[in-house]
């Protein structure tokens, strides 16, 4: 892996920008093709927007499924603050190269929020805050955090199991794993609270659409879920084996002879 500050950095920015671009982007496409149908109405957009959630789940999914395969191997393919909180206390990534992640990851999000924002009219931004996150009918705050939790916890020990696991069978497809963790995770709960699973996610269309609404359910649910993830997955699956016990036959354990350890 590139161990370059703006080699790395630039790739979160890309990565990061996608997701915005294509994620959100695929959210107001809908939007926009549903205008005319919806007539402005709340009640007939959650409609619509149910039957849409399939191709929302898929653009999110593929975005950040091709591109932690294009530049995993870079940067590890974070593009999301949670992921690089996760590496960092488990001490997997040094702390000024996670100040690095977090910048770009916002600043990607923002540039992708900014340009989406230039290409949709003023009636298709306002059906979606640009595609920012919403908590769903009868969701509170509190159960918005759990859900959120929940669903970064998925991610970040998918992230742990395929990317970061050395023994994983499964790192060479990494990205198709995490892309299909971050569609299934949408598919359920896409409308309760619009499953971000990312600060980076919300941030760059909050800021650009001026919509902070509930905004910190989608910073310390995601924030606490994969710190949790990462903790628990290094703790039981990545921590170094505990040394082989041996003693007199007294305490029940068989101490090797001599030849045998020489030979093992």
């Amino acid at each position: 892996m590139d161990h370059d500050p703006l080699r790395r950095g630039f790739a979160e920015f890309v990565g990061t920008f996608t997701l915005i671009f294509i994620g959100a982007g695929s959210i107001m496409t809908l939007d926009k093709l549903l205008l005319p149908a919806t007539n402005g109405s709340a009640q007939a957009s959650g409609v619509y927007g149910s039957l849409t959630l399939v191709s929302v789940a898929l653009a999110h999914g593929l975005a950040i499924g091709v591109m932690a395969s294009a530049v995993g191997h870079i940067s590890g393919g974070h593009f999301n603050p949670a992921v690089t909180l996760g590496f960092l206390v488990t001490r997997r990534l040094a702390p000024s190269l996670a100040l690095v992640y977090w910048s770009v990851q916002l600043l990607g999000a923002t540039a992708g929020a900014l340009l989406l924002r230039w290409f949709y009219s003023d009636s298709v931004r306002a059906m979606s805050n640009l595609g920012s996150p919403a908590l769903g009918s009868g969701i509170s705050v509190w159960q918005g955090v759990v859900i959120e939790g929940v669903l970064t916890f998925f991610l970040v020990w998918v992230v742990f199991a395929t990317a970061a696991d050395p023994g994983g069978a499964f790192k060479s497809i990494a990205g198709l794993a995490i892309g299909f963790t971050i569609t299934l995770d949408i598919l359920m709960g896409g409308p309760l609270t619009g499953a971000a699973m990312n600060p980076a996610r919300a941030f760059g269309p909050e800021l650009v659409s001026r919509h902070w609404t509930d905004a910190w359910v989608w910073y310390v649910g995601p924030l606490v879920g994969g710190a949790v993830a990462a903790l628990a997955y290094e703790w039981l699956y990545l921590r170094p084996p505990a040394p082989m016990p041996v003693g007199p036959p007294e305490t029940g354990v068989i101490e090797p002879r001599p030849g045998d350890t020489a030979g093992s």
